[in-house]
């Protein structure tokens, strides 16, 4: 769940910090006193795009930090998954805002902004206006039809996909391949010119680099030659005589001090080793020669080499892979016909498999779909819909995809003696957030994501629909904490923790607050929105009222 909010110099809040909890927060004040603001920063501590606009008068940066509670196993693994490892079973989101960039951590870790947006997707649900239009759309019904189906309904999805990908490789493949008999000729000359060209190079393997090597050095054999002979002449005569006239000024002395004889040693190894480097040159310098025609057949074996390279690739591996594919090609054309009808048979038998698997897909979402609706229609009367025929009608459409052939769509007719239409045709706004709120209740007992958020979930009702509403959210906060922003006394008085955010006035300039209620403020609360300018001693027993039937509402 949402354990606490943390929100500095963003937009008209100078800073704020709340601790949310556990069951049903109610959030109210006045149009105007940055509730909008207030999720937003929440949205964007989630992940959502950020603009320099939003930092505060109060700094050169925004800052707005999340804290979660995790209790669910399953999300805890999935968390590891994507490498947030717990901290006292929290995960801590903060994000940071200059006007240059953001910086975004997880548990104090630097992490990329789409690593945020899948961990806020494993702990946080928001609904708003825009959410609740996403259900103007079928991808969406699809998505809650599937959703609510059987474990065996995502396999079969998975298989789909994988057969989707299979069909549509055998299929481009079949359309590339089919050409024109005059085509394939003209395609056959010119592989039988490359595997020509490749195989009359008689490329060895390391012939490449082994060629390269010898021509580098061939190439440079002046350099070499005049570089070691300089190297002789200089070990040889002036080192080597050197050596020799310093053992003979050695010898004088050697009997004079014992400690001498071993300066002597060591100046006979150096002549010694003189001797033995200077004979290697000599015999390396003799064997060390190129003649023209050998330099001549070396460029012309390099030509070769690199006019391979430049057209089948860089190594041996890549050349012979060429190679390869281009016999396997010419054996496709040696008996055109029967490769053709190979191709075809393959996609139709994937085709065919692809269908049996929508087939046995489409049962099981019209199962689940059949059992959805009634559920649904259920929420929808409890959501006081005066009258509400719903349904969830699965038609087949006349091509498959990955996900299969279905096209799901949500009907609903909200008046006697007239015809189920789409929602998009006839719902408003106030329905629209109705009918989301009674799919979140449906999904309540299986849905792993902890909090909810509701804005807006009042747009359009009051009355005993409001009451309705209340109890839904009510009964929605005794499996996951709930967090909603209304304006109708009928939500907020059943809140467990009630919230009034504020915009305060100072130094000419505006600030949002935000502070929680006790059990008196929340009784003033409940009077101004019932009341509006004036409260007066019988709107204060109404709200007292409101709250008395909401405490014995929540008691059930």
């Amino acid at each position: 769940m949402l354990v606490n909010l943390h929100v500095k110099n963003f937009a008209i809040i100078d800073e704020i910090d709340v601790d949310f909890g556990s069951k049903l927060n109610i959030l109210t004040g006045e149009t105007g006193a940055g509730k909008s603001i207030l999720i937003g920063s929440i949205g964007i501590a989630l992940g959502a795009r950020v603009s320099p606009e939003i930092i505060g008068k109060n700094g050169d940066y925004a800052m707005v930090e999340i804290v979660f509670q995790i209790d669910d196993e399953k999300t805890e693994e999935q968390l590891r998954e994507l490498d947030v490892e717990l901290e006292d079973g929290q995960v801590v989101i903060s994000r940071r805002i200059t006007e240059n960039r953001s910086i975004n951590k997880i548990n104090g870790a630097s992490v990329p902004v789409n690593v945020i947006r899948q961990v806020a997707a494993l702990c946080i649900d928001i609904h708003g206006q825009h959410e609740h239009q996403s259900l103007l759309h079928k991808d969406k019904h699809l998505a809650i039809v599937d959703e609510y189906a059987s474990e065996e309904c995502y396999l079969l999805k998975q298989e789909i996909a994988r057969l989707y990908r299979e069909y549509n490789a055998l299929k481009k493949e079949w359309e590339q391949d089919a050409v024109s008999d005059e085509e394939r000729a003209r395609q056959q000359g010119f592989l039988n010119y490359e595997k020509q060209e490749i195989e009359a190079a008689a490329l060895r393997p390391g012939e490449i680099e082994e060629v390269e090597e010898t021509y580098r050095r061939a190439s440079h054999a002046g350099s070499i030659v005049e570089s070691l002979g300089m190297v002789h002449q200089l070990t040889s005569e002036t080192a080597g005589n050197a050596v020799s006239h310093a053992l003979q000024n050695m010898q004088r002395i050697a009997g004079l001090d014992e400690s001498i004889t071993g300066f002597q040693e060591e100046l006979l190894q150096i002549e010694g080793l003189l001797g033995d480097f200077n004979h290697e040159i000599a015999d390396f310098m003799s064997d060390f020669s190129f003649d023209e025609n050998e330099l001549m057949e070396m460029e012309r074996r390099l030509d070769c080499i690199h006019n391979l390279q430049s057209k089948y690739g860089n190594t041996y591996e890549d050349i012979m892979n060429h190679l390869q594919e281009v016999d396997d090609k010419l054996l496709k054309f040696a008996d055109y016909e029967a490769y053709l009808e190979e191709r075809r048979r393959k996609m139709d038998a994937c085709e065919e498999a692809l269908k049996d698997k929508c087939h046995l897909l489409s049962a099981e979402r019209k199962k689940a779909a059949e059992a959805l609706q009634v559920q649904i229609a259920a929420a929808l009367a409890d959501l006081n819909f005066a009258y509400v025929d719903f349904e969830i009608a699965v038609t087949q459409k006349d091509t498959f995809g990955s996900q299969g052939w279905d096209e799901v769509e949500f009907l609903i007719a909200t008046n006697p003696g007239e015809p189920k239409r789409s929602l998009g045709k006839i719902a408003s706004g106030g329905e629209l957030s109705r009918i989301m709120l009674a799919i979140k209740s449906v999904f309540a007992e299986t849905d792993r994501i902890g909090t909810l958020i509701f804005d807006e979930i009042d747009t359009g009702i009051s009355g005993r629909t409001a009451q309705k509403v209340s109890e839904k959210l009510k009964l929605l906060s005794r499996s996951h904490q709930v967090i909603c922003i209304t304006h109708l006394a009928q939500i907020a008085a059943m809140a467990d923790t009630h919230f009034v955010i504020e915009k305060m006035v100072q130094k000419d300039r505006s600030e949002t607050q935000i502070r929680k209620l006790d059990e008196r403020e929340s009784e003033q609360e409940l009077a101004r929105i019932l009341g509006g300018v004036e409260i007066t001693e019988s709107v204060l027993n109404n709200a007292r009222e409101m709250k008395k039937l909401a405490s014995e509402h929540r008691s059930f």
